[in-house]
């Protein structure tokens, strides 16, 4: 049996593990099932995509986050706010009140 720790982290047992192909470092997904969690080892990314592929992947993901952003009200980055890194630091404190 394993404990949760103030973090929230636990301690997959090492028979378990092996049984299922989970090694240090891998991920693995956590899913409600019924009133308990259920554990599955992350399938990894393909690492034999070409350069346009993962561009593609990259934008769809962007868009997704974009999405999401937009739903929760979050605004996009500006884009300048015209200063120059060196300004931030040439500025000097606030001016009091």
């Amino acid at each position: 049996m394993a404990k949760v720790t103030r973090k929230l982290q636990i301690t997959l047992p090492k028979r378990l593990a092996e049984q299922v192909g989970i090694a240090p470092g891998d991920e693995v997904e956590f899913a409600v099932a019924g009133e308990g969690l259920r554990l599955t080892p992350r399938a990894a990314a393909p690492t034999d995509l070409s350069a346009d592929e993962r561009l593609r992947l990259f934008r769809e993901a962007t868009a997704r986050q974009e999405s999401r952003n937009a739903a929760f009200g979050i605004l996009p980055p500006v884009a300048d706010r015209g200063l120059r890194r060196d300004e931030l630091y040439e500025r000097g404190p606030p001016a009091p009140g």
